[in-house]
């Protein structure tokens, strides 16, 4: 399926739309699977550079795959660039209220915090990552096809210089926002770790997660590559696609586990 039938296409509607914070954009599409409660737990962080042009409607499908395999899914919707309050460090103040709004109102939803895995999406990916550096009590994060070299992101001008767009400058203007946003910089020895790349994307290149994976494996963080072959950018939030099934199975994995 094209990036543009994955963007294009009617949302499944949540169970409930459910309010973190005061701003319209602040808030988070609830699908509760049918099964026995406390639920395992997936928040996801939908991708789109940063930018305001794109929301978490195309991560309904995704969502709705998961929540069909029994995980109750929160498709977290955030200020982005182009929205007031937007960009660094806005936007992932947002993530990380979605994150302890979770934490705190899990026994009005049901929910296992015990099972809970942060994933994201491109752009989504380095926010997941980057909530699990600042969050010690998050214990697992798959990015999928994530921007996680944000200087390296800048260098190649990815998407019309939206790093620079979304941190609000270059790394030698903004040297502290890169330190604080850029999962190449940050250290996270408390959470699992899985990077899902496929090798045809020409979106996010595949080396931006091969290079992550291997810096992090020398820190002695618990990091695993899986990069899928034939796959492109957006065929791993593609229910239909074979990649997905592998994405699938590694979230019932990731939020089985208690270490």
């Amino acid at each position: 399926m094209s990036a543009e039938d994955i963007l294009s296409q009617p949302q499944p509607p949540p169970d409930e739309r459910v309010a973190y914070g005061a701003d319209p954009h602040q808030f988070l599409e609830v699908r509760l699977p049918r099964t026995k409660r406390p639920h395992s737990v997936l928040l996801n962080i939908h991708g789109g550079y940063w930018r305001a042009k794109y929301d978490l409607a195309h991560a309904g499908h995704l969502c709705q795959a998961l929540r069909s395999a029994g995980v109750a899914t929160f498709n977290i919707e955030y200020r982005r660039v182009g929205n007031t309050g937007g960009g660094w460090p806005g936007t992932f103040e947002d993530i990380r209220a979605a994150y302890r709004f979770i934490q705190q109102e899990h026994s009005r939803f049901h929910l296992d915090l015990d099972k809970l895995v942060v994933m994201g999406h491109s752009a989504g990916g380095q926010l997941a990552l980057c909530l699990a550096a600042h969050e010690t009590s998050l214990h697992r994060a798959i990015s999928l096809a994530g921007v996680v070299d944000l200087k390296k992101a800048f260098a190649l001008h990815l998407s019309n210089d939206a790093v620079a767009e979304f941190l609000g400058g270059k790394p030698d203007t903004v040297p502290e926002h890169y330190r604080e946003a850029d999962p190449m910089e940050l250290s996270i020895p408390e959470a699992r770790q899985w990077l899902f790349h496929g090798s045809e994307d020409d979106t996010v290149p595949p080396q931006f997660s091969r290079d992550y994976v291997a810096l992090k494996k020398k820190a002695g963080e618990s990091v695993q590559l899986l990069e899928i072959p034939h796959a492109g950018h957006f065929d791993l939030i593609d229910p239909a696609s074979d990649a997905f099934k592998q994405v699938t199975s590694t979230v019932l994995t990731a939020v089985a586990r208690h270490d």
